[in-house]
């Protein structure tokens, strides 16, 4: 990690996460100790609870078993599941919770295949703490959003066979109960919010992580052939989440 500005929030500070939140839950998962006790040391100074392994085996049981806000995850880990598997297994057992992958300087390989396993987002090392809280910040901004309103009426979208329930944080297709990541969600929400119309990579980009931080556009390629996967009866033949060749996507019912 790289030098950075002093953590601020905790003890009276202005803390750096969203919300009225006083501490966050965080699952560290690196097999390199001198990383692992410096975000320890470094969350914990801000008064959140961290949790630290350094494997794999260790992070599927804790988070199966414990309510994180965010998983922290190194792709490379060993022995053992590595990152991509962990991610790969916690969401087959419909865990939702945020994951940012951490990746090898520069690896945007290793990047596309952590959001194709299931994670939210990833930062590359080296990274500064700064970074880091401005993606923890990201991720749980849109859990929020995505957090069923008490009381409220849900805010239902359809578009032909596709049923976007943003209240309750639900898509349907057919009636039926599909699974989605946070990201996943985000997009699709995006481009069910005005079908038909062409919505371009970086339109998208915009609509999952905001303004704060650079993306590879590919990632938008990511999340698209995921929801496909769940969406269309032909992935390989789209009739819902439509490619415009050079310029984007658009939803239609198909």
């Amino acid at each position: 990690m790289q030098p950075d500005d002093p953590p601020r929030g905790g003890n009276g500070s202005t803390p750096w996460h969203d919300g009225p939140d006083t501490s966050l839950t965080i699952l560290v998962v690196d097999d390199e100790s001198d990383l692992r006790d410096l975000l320890t040391r470094s969350f914990s100074r801000e008064g959140h609870r961290v949790q630290a392994v350094a494997d794999g085996r260790t992070a599927i049981e804790l988070a199966s078993t414990e309510p994180f806000d965010v998983v922290l995850l190194d792709v490379a880990l060993g022995p053992g599941p590595d990152g991509y598997e962990v991610t790969r297994s916690l969401r087959a057992r419909r865990n939702v919770v945020p994951i940012i992958m951490l990746t090898a300087l520069d690896s945007e390989a290793d990047a596309v295949l952590g959001l194709e396993a299931g994670a939210d987002d990833y930062v590359t090392k080296p990274f500064g703490l700064a970074e880091l809280r401005s993606r923890i910040r990201a991720v749980l901004r849109r859990a929020r959003a995505q957090a069923p309103a008490p009381g409220g009426d849900a805010d239902v979208v359809t578009v032909g066979p596709i049923q976007l329930d943003k209240a309750r944080r639900e898509v349907r297709m057919n009636g039926e109960p599909v699974h989605v990541t946070f990201s996943e969600f985000e997009l699709l929400g995006a481009l069910m919010n005005d079908p038909g119309r062409l919505r371009n990579r970086q339109e998208l980009l915009r609509a999952i992580w905001g303004d704060s931080a650079y993306r590879d556009p590919r990632a938008i390629d990511v999340h698209v052939r995921h929801l496909r996967e769940k969406l269309e009866p032909e992935p390989d033949h789209p009739r819902h989440i439509v490619t415009v060749r050079g310029a984007g996507y658009r939803l239609q019912a198909g």
